[in-house]
């Protein structure tokens, strides 16, 4: 008789969340957060360093100021439109295929955009990074909420946000020393070691399954009608803004009513195809929820302030204070510095105070910290702008790990992935919109007090002008605290 044959070993089981539990024990929802920290650094790192390239980009394509602009707002659209289909993705396609593919499509558009020899793939290549980005920036968030308990989620959101802000605070400084010695190509370069370190940590860490730990299943198709309106209506409100600025008031209407109409149509779609019991982009639901509505509101207003601040600083400082850039670059370090400090720290904080009021407390600082600009002169010490602009980055740290704890904690797990979706989408549209919004009161408070930024000399009047901007961010701050305030339990 022939021996029997051995039994055949079992098949390894697939790396769903249980098995990577088991393998990597109570320590795992640590790695997995790492993992898709990673990544989301490489796609925030991209989306801000390019700008230190824009100057030679721009001198070795021949380009103008217009298209040059493309560069950022290309890159802007898509990575706010994307983030509306990350609930799909991750439902049909689980974690990690969703995340390993973003990454992929980080570093094809990182290797294209540093080989291209022609502006239209330059510009094609950063679509394709602002689509990665977009996609894989909720993610996070629907880790934290899903794989933490609730006394660990404030923790998880300040070291996620402290590494998440790092990056942008660190990466124009190196990219500027990599266009000095290798030229603006090396800029798109700078993210492919960290999608390569992402993909490798989400073959080892990132689960197979989707949110909720149930198999990823094909279910229904993609929302393609409301992700088209959601992008035209991006698309208009956007150009629409930047065409405010110059000589085209009617065709600045156009769009902009364009956008109302595409965001209203977006809206109408997105409830019939509820009603029909499809699977919408946006599930309008969400907004039952009223601390999640109240925390949209702010993250929109939230958006505006810190993007159009952003923008505004380092013009201000240049323009109306006349200070040179390694001045600005050394100011805002600082404030760099503290802002990744109060992150982890408030996070912690997040963990036993209430939301609401680290989120209020935040707002409340960051326009103090605006107001206080307006008392600034020239012959002011620039110890007061350092201070100032710490204020701001400490109000921004109290915000940052508390707003989406604050937001989504009362939604129903299996909305997460949309909350999370929804209001990044939000607070990013309030970003772009935030940009122009200070650049068209800017020049409009200029004109009226009888001085534009092409004049060489400071003067009186142009520091009346960037104070009374100061003072509308200031406001907007003032408006979001009240809808923070409803961030509160009802029973509380």
């Amino acid at each position: 008789m022939t021996p029997n044959p051995p039994p055949e070993a079992a098949p390894p089981a697939p790396p769903t969340l249980g098995t990577m539990r088991e393998r990597y024990g109570p320590r795992y929802r640590w790695y997995l957060l790492l993992s898709v920290m990673v990544g989301v650094m490489a796609s925030i790192m991209s989306s801000t360093i390019v700008n230190v390239a824009i100057p030679g980009m721009s001198h070795h394509f021949s380009l103008g100021q217009e298209r040059a602009q493309w560069v950022s707002s290309g890159f802007m659209v898509a990575m706010t439109v994307s983030m509306l289909t990350t609930p799909w993705l991750l439902s049909r396609y689980g974690y990690r295929r969703t995340y390993a593919g973003t990454m992929v499509l980080l570093l094809a558009g990182g290797i294209a955009g540093g080989l291209a020899n022609d502006f239209s793939l330059v510009l094609l290549a950063r679509v394709a990074e602002g689509l990665a980005a977009g996609v894989v920036q909720p993610i996070p968030a629907i880790i934290i909420l899903r794989a933490f308990e609730p006394h660990e989620q404030g923790r998880a959101s300040g070291i996620f946000g402290m590494g998440v802000v790092l990056a942008p605070a660190i990466g124009p400084s190196i990219g500027g020393v990599l266009v000095d010695l290798f030229g603006w190509r090396s800029i798109f370069f700078m993210v492919v070691p960290f999608c390569l370190a992402s993909l490798w940590l989400s073959y080892k860490f990132v689960p197979t399954t989707a949110p909720g730990g149930v198999a990823a299943t094909r279910g229904s198709g993609l929302d393609w009608r409301g992700l088209a309106l959601g992008t035209l209506g991006t698309l208009c409100l956007l150009n629409g803004l930047v065409e405010l600025r110059g000589d085209s008031p009617l065709q600045a209407g156009l769009l902009l009513g364009g956008a109302v109409l595409a965001f209203a149509g977006f809206v109408w779609w997105q409830r019939r195809i509820a009603a029909g019991g499809g699977e919408p982009l946006m599930n309008l639901g969400l907004f039952q929820y009223r601390q999640f509505a109240m925390g949209s509101v702010v993250a929109f207003i939230y958006g505006t302030a810190l993007f159009g601040s952003t923008y505004l600083l380092p013009v201000y400082m240049q323009v109306g204070l006349q200070l040179s850039a390694s001045h600005v670059g050394t100011i805002l370090l600082p404030a760099g510095i503290v802002l990744a400090v109060t992150i982890a720290g408030v996070g912690r904080l997040a963990d036993r105070q209430p939301t609401w009021l680290l989120v209020s407390i935040g707002l409340a600082l960051l326009a103090a910290s605006f107001g206080l600009m307006m008392v600034l002169r020239l012959d002011s010490a620039l110890w007061l702008l350092v201070a100032f602009a710490i204020i701001g980055r400490i109000g921004l740290g109290f915000i940052l790990p508390s707003l989406n704890l604050g937001s989504m904690r009362p939604l129903a797990k299996p909305l997460i992935p949309q909350g999370a979706s929804a209001i990044n989408f939000l607070r990013m549209l309030g970003g772009a919109a935030g940009v122009s919004l200070c650049a068209i009161v800017l020049e409009w408070r200029l004109a009226a007090h009888g001085d534009s930024l092409a004049n060489a000399a400071t003067s009186p009047a142009r520091l009346a002008a960037f104070d009374e901007v100061f003072l509308m961010l200031a406001a907007l701050c003032a408006l979001a605290i009240c809808a923070a305030w409803q961030l509160r339990r009802p029973n509380s």
